[in-house]
């Protein structure tokens, strides 16, 4: 009897694990080759495993909003179509994996649990990091990545992060009062912290000291957002820093120009962030 009520509590379990994340069947084959082919791969040995993971996502198409599903917030996981957030998510993820040498689906779904929410767990809508500022910092305190922006001389404002609560309409899980609140909460708290980026005309001097694997974020002068975009520092043969990213323009690409001058012809862009993953 005893036996079968640990069984049955942990099917219960289990059940309720996997009720919070959503997925769907290509996803775990799209997994599944992915794992077997970075664990079968001799050039992990000679390349950065944040690039080398990042460049098997070449040609994956991009596409928005793939986290606004339901009507509550579950751990979603797309490996078809990815935006430019859940592009860096998901290379971190398998790169914890391949730290700790596993290889199944559900922790990867555990990976991508303690990078995209705050304590690390699905707690409603407003437990995501949505402002990547959060993210690093966030993710820092995890003890996954490093924000090295202030050690390439990047320049401290003071800039009010509340483009949610000021855009309520943009965002339909804000509807709900609850949700909204908590956000403006998280806001309040993001307005107590220093906004520290590399300005535009500073990177080409510290270009040497940013290294392949590197996340990158960009940072706007947009009122009330910190970060419009991110992705993965690559050098090129050129010995150039260029972008990897889930490009809007379609697909997850490198950037054909370094990545200075592609900032150039981003719109109100003022300059980087930089975090250097510490798997």
């Amino acid at each position: 009897m005893k036996h079968g009520f640990i069984a049955l509590f942990a099917f219960f379990f289990s059940v309720n694990v996997l009720a919070q994340s959503v997925t769907e069947p290509e996803d775990k084959t799209i997994f599944a080759h992915k794992i077997k082919a970075f664990y079968s791969h001799e050039s992990l040995l000679n390349e950065n495993q944040i690039v080398h993971i990042g460049k098997s996502f070449l040609g994956t198409p991009y596409v928005e909003k793939t986290l606004e599903i339901g009507e509550t917030e579950s751990v979603v996981i797309n490996l078809r179509g990815l935006d430019c957030t859940t592009f860096v998510e998901n290379v971190i993820a398998f790169s914890m994996l391949l730290q700790d040498e596993k290889s199944d689906f559900e922790e990867f779904v555990n990976s991508i649990e303690t990078i995209r929410y705050k304590n690390g767990a699905v707690d409603g809508y407003a437990s995501r990091l949505h402002y990547f500022t959060d993210w690093i910092r966030t993710n820092e305190q995890k003890g996954l990545v490093k924000d090295i922006t202030a050690e390439l001389g990047g320049t401290s404002v003071e800039k009010p992060i509340n483009f949610m609560g000021t855009h309520r309409d943009l965002y339909p899980f804000l509807k709900n009062e609850a949700n909204y609140n908590r956000i403006l909460e998280t806001e309040a708290e993001l307005a107590t912290k220093e906004f520290c980026y590399l300005p535009q005309a500073d990177i080409r001097q510290q270009e040497a000291n940013i290294e392949s694997g590197d996340i990158i974020a960009l940072a706007t002068a947009i009122e009330g957002l910190d970060v419009t975009h991110t992705g993965i520092a690559i050098r090129q043969p050129n010995g150039r820093i260029h972008l990897l990213h889930a490009s809007i323009s379609g697909e997850v690409k490198i950037t054909e120009e370094p990545l200075v001058d592609y900032l150039k012809k981003v719109k109100r862009n003022i300059g980087i962030i930089v975090a250097r993953p510490t798997l």
